[in-house]
C-alpha cells in the first residue's frame, strides 16, 4: 500500500525542466552576455564588441560601439522572459547558453541586426544571419570595426606592466589622455597599447607632467 502512495505522489509532481535547461527573466549586462534570473549566460555562438570598445563610424568618428551594442540588446529583451538550454560553462564560469524570449532566438536576433558576429570558433549557427547583416550594412556593419577577440587579444596584452615599478596605465581614448591607478574601477579591463601613444608612468605626478588627467573612478 505504501508503495502505491509513492507512486501516486511521485506521478502528482510537477514535471522538471530538462537537463541544463533554465528560464528567468533577462537583464542584459553587454551584447552578447546577460543574466537570466540568477544565472550569468554568454551567449552562445555570438561574440559583440566589449563595453570599453570604439569603433569608427563611415566619416571616421570615434564611437563606443560596445556601450551601443550593448543598449540596442537591453531594449530588445531587459525584463523579457528567456528560456535557455546550456552548451557548457566557460572560464570565466559563466553558463554558455542558446536561449529563446517566445519564438525568438536572442542569439540570431542579435546577429541580424548587426548587433554582435558569428563567433565561427564555436559555432557556425548564425554566419547565414552574420552575411545578411553585412550585405545590408546593418549595425556594425555600416562601421569600422575590430573583432571582438582581435580587441581582446591586444588589451590584455598590454594590462600587465612591464616593469613593476611602473604600474600606472596612460590610456587615450575619445575623453582624451587619462591615467588609472591600481585599486579604480576600470584598471583591470585597462590594457596599453604603445603603438597608440598608451604608455605606462612610474608615479600620477610623471602622468600629469605627461599631460594625462587622472580618471574619476
Amino acid at each position: 500500500m505504501l508503495r502505491i502512495w509513492s507512486l501516486i505522489v511521485l506521478l502528482s509532481l510537477p514535471v522538471m525542466a530538462g537537463a541544463g535547461e533554465f528560464s528567468g527573466p533577462v537583464r542584459v549586462i553587454d551584447a552578447d552576455t546577460i543574466d537570466v534570473g540568477t544565472t550569468r549566460v554568454r551567449l552562445h555562438g555570438i561574440d559583440a564588441p566589449e563595453l570599453n570598445q570604439e569603433c569608427q563610424t563611415a566619416q571616421g568618428v570615434a564611437f563606443e560601439c560596445g556601450r551601443w551594442a550593448a543598449d540596442q540588446v537591453r531594449s530588445l529583451f531587459q525584463n523579457r522572459l528567456a528560456r535557455c538550454q546550456q552548451v557548457d560553462i566557460d572560464r570565466y564560469g559563466r553558463t554558455v547558453a542558446s536561449c529563446v524570449v517566445g519564438d525568438v532566438d536572442i542569439g540570431r536576433e542579435i546577429v541580424s541586426l548587426g548587433l554582435a558576429f558569428a563567433y565561427t570558433r564555436y559555432s557556425e549557427a548564425y554566419v547565414l544571419d552574420e552575411k545578411g547583416a553585412a550585405v545590408n550594412d546593418r549595425g556594425l556593419h555600416a562601421m569600422r570595426v575590430q573583432s571582438p577577440a582581435q580587441f581582446r587579444a591586444l588589451r590584455t596584452k598590454g594590462r600587465s606592466a612591464p616593469d613593476p615599478a611602473c604600474v600606472i596605465k596612460g590610456n587615450i581614448s575619445k575623453n582624451g589622455r587619462i591615467f588609472h591607478v591600481p585599486g579604480q574601477e576600470f584598471y583591470d579591463r585597462t590594457g596599453i597599447d604603445i603603438a597608440r601613444g598608451e604608455r605606462w608612468f612610474c608615479s600620477a605626478a610623471a602622468a600629469r607632467v605627461a599631460g594625462w588627467r587622472p580618471a574619476q573612478r
